[in-house]
């Protein structure tokens, strides 16, 4: 077997004068060409467990290698080699589609020709480019989501991470982002991503995380976790199954 890209250990987190631990014990690891989904209810602990591996917060025990490195030992040799995209919007409001990338571009270390070129040919491939001189405070959900996507992109990382990429846009907007993201990883970058959206990751992922309470419940190709589950059509078959039909409702 290959060697992995990221090997999580006895991963914890429980965060402070909180009794629930977020995320528990978790050891996984994620190979080359994968595109791997972390569903879960809410409260699950999907966001808390992204949000370690992209280093954004400390784990209170355990470890997480990305390439061999930890955030610990070689921390700008990580950053250089992955993309962050959050589920709130990391955009300015008052700057243009254009002017956004190219200050998140600069901040990755792109500068002159290269930039102002991968920026242009980045809203062309996600039909915005006729919008590169509007300001973000006058974009739809959809155009913010493609502009949030592109951000964490042009230095080219070796991984993505997505926390709810298509969360809460238009049908369009959202096949343009899957497109998008098919794309890429056929490109060579792997991809990392939480969603509500199961049919969604049924369809993108070439291996699914479902999680609650902290623990993995199962993980497998999509088509493994529908064939574990008698009577199970699809991967929300699989995902009630498991995680029962109580709702989740969390402050």
């Amino acid at each position: 077997m290959m060697n992995p890209i990221i090997e999580i250990s006895n991963l914890s987190k429980q965060y402070l004068h909180s009794e629930h631990i977020a995320v528990n014990q978790l050891s996984f690891s994620i190979y080359e060409k994968e595109i791997v989904g972390i569903i879960g209810p809410n409260g699950a602990g999907k966001t808390t467990l992204i949000s370690m591996m992209c280093g954004l917060i400390k784990p209170s025990t355990g470890s997480i290698r990305i390439y061999g490195s930890t955030y610990d030992n070689n921390e700008q040799r990580i950053r250089q080699n992955i993309g962050v995209v959050p589920q709130d919007f990391a955009l300015y409001p008052t700057l243009t589609a254009e002017e956004n990338l190219i200050y998140f571009g600069s901040m990755c270390g792109l500068k002159g020709k290269e930039l102002k070129d991968k920026v242009e040919a980045s809203l062309e491939k996600v039909g915005l480019l006729e919008f590169r001189n509007k300001k973000i405070s006058t974009f739809s959900g959809g155009m913010k989501r493609r502009i949030n996507l592109l951000a964490g992109l042009l230095h080219q990382p070796k991984i993505l991470f997505l926390d709810e990429p298509t969360v809460g846009v238009d049908i369009h907007s959202k096949k343009k982002i899957i497109e998008f993201l098919k794309e890429i990883h056929q490109n060579g970058t792997n991809i990392i991503y939480t969603s509500h959206h199961l049919l969604e990751a049924e369809a993108l992922c070439t291996r699914i995380l479902i999680v609650d309470n902290g623990k993995i419940l199962t993980q497998g190709s999509p088509q493994q976790l529908i064939q574990s589950i008698s009577g199970a059509g699809n991967l929300e078959d699989v995902f009630i199954t498991l995680t029962g039909n109580s709702l989740r409702d969390v402050l």
